[in-house]
């Protein structure tokens, strides 16, 4: 089991121990309800002070579904003006063909995958095609995992039209002091955006010994003492590294820039602003403690879609106000010096497409050029770019974005 999950969901025995008082929905996904298999959670998190986690599966559908219930979060209230999605349904979408290592297959067997949990497609506004696994449905929260870290670029960016950061090429330290003198005080945030900070981190997540299972859900002066003490391998904004723990730092600029935690700007931004019709959360380091800016918030589907909406709308509001300093997607999704699949924290791929990525198969697919934003909830493979199904998922998401562009272009 990857070891990053266990570190996902460290608690304290506080924590652990309010859980078996905590009402689960039902049915089951197995032989054993939700509700026990969480409290079976919750006592091996206790057992281990929070530090491993070997859970099945099976397990997983529920424990990626109640992030809430076996972690601490900052929750994220519905907006009263939700974003209106209107619904075409389109049944012929599931005879696209897309091809995978020689073979022809068809969105509709790819929504069969027993790995896929939820799978939107909106163009424009509206919705035409929404599947949801048999134990999975639209109000369900479920784990982003690193998607959260494209949504925490976005915050850096409307701090940046705030006023709190003066733009991307300030340095670390002039947020966090405590980082002068340290390797990482004096990278750019542009380059811990990018991920080029040229600082040794190792992202094993089956390494025991490797720095993110030490350090990815880090935060505060824990965070930034680890990764002062990490030495400089390559001149800063010249090599590609993926960097859980950069992402982190980021969120530790935001808040330090913001007076806030991210959770309330993230609220104010977006959230109630853009218009997100459910109830989210975004998962702490600790009880009352930050948010890990690369990690963990937890949405619907369709507000997953929505998050992409905002991105597609250059950080526009409904109303017409903007968020984002104009522009600022361009910018997140031009290719860095470093990597030319990378910009602010989103993958970036063929015909102007980007999109957010997580563990397991989580995705936001934007395709500005087609009007189009696909939401993905999974439970696939800890390695989403390399297992089967990942790369299932990353050639039907592109065969998509094909279908939609018009032609021509």
């Amino acid at each position: 089991m990857n070891r990053l999950f266990a570190i996902v969901f460290t608690l304290v025995a506080t924590s652990v121990s309010a859980l078996a008082d905590q009402a689960v929905p039902e049915p089951a996904t197995s032989d054993r309800s939700k509700q026990a298999i969480l409290q079976d959670l919750a006592k091996r998190l206790a057992e281990t002070g929070g530090r491993s986690i070997l859970m099945s599966e099976a397990d997983r559908r529920v424990a990626l579904a109640n992030t809430h219930l076996i972690a601490p979060v900052r929750t994220l209230a519905p907006s009263p003006n939700a974003y209106a999605l209107t619904q075409d349904l389109r049944p012929e979408i599931a005879n696209i063909e897309y091809d995978f290592e020689g073979e022809t297959f068809t969105v509709g067997s790819f929504l069969e995958r027993h790995e896929l949990m939820g799978f939107l497609i909106v163009e424009g506004d509206t919705i035409q095609l929404e599947h949801y696994a048999s134990d999975h449905g639209p109000e369900v929260r479920w784990n982003t995992f690193s998607v959260a870290k494209s949504v925490t670029s976005m915050l850096i960016g409307a701090a940046i039209k705030d006023g709190y950061i003066d733009n991307v090429n300030e340095t670390i330290e002039t947020y966090l002091p405590r980082m002068r003198g340290s390797e990482y005080g004096a990278i750019t945030i542009r380059q811990a955006l990018q991920m080029s900070s040229g600082i040794r981190w190792s992202e094993g997540y089956d390494d025991p010994d490797s720095d993110v299972v030490k350090a990815a859900l880090k935060e505060g002066i824990a965070l930034t003492d680890y990764l002062a003490t990490l030495p400089q391998l390559h001149e800063a904004g010249t090599k590609f590294n993926y960097n859980t723990a950069e992402t982190n730092l980021l969120g530790e600029v935001l808040r330090s820039a913001i007076g806030n935690n991210a959770s309330e700007y993230l609220d104010g931004k977006i959230w109630q602003a853009f218009g997100m019709e459910h109830e989210g959360n975004w998962a702490l380091g600790a009880p009352f403690g930050g948010e890990t800016g690369g990690c963990c918030m937890n949405m619907t589907l369709r507000d997953y879609a929505r998050v992409g909406l905002f991105a597609k709308h250059d950080g526009v509001l409904p109303s017409g106000t903007r968020v984002l300093p104009e522009g600022w997607m361009a910018e997140s999704t031009t290719p860095s010096q470093a990597y030319a699949g990378y910009g602010y924290q989103w993958w970036l791929y063929d015909d102007g497409a980007y999109a957010a990525s997580g563990l397991f198969g989580q995705a936001i697919f934007i395709k500005p050029k087609a009007n189009l934003v696909i939401a993905v909830h999974s439970n696939g493979p800890p390695s989403s770019s390399t297992s089967i199904y990942g790369r299932h998922l990353y050639n039907v998401l592109q065969a998509l974005g094909r279908h939609y562009t018009p032609r021509g272009e």
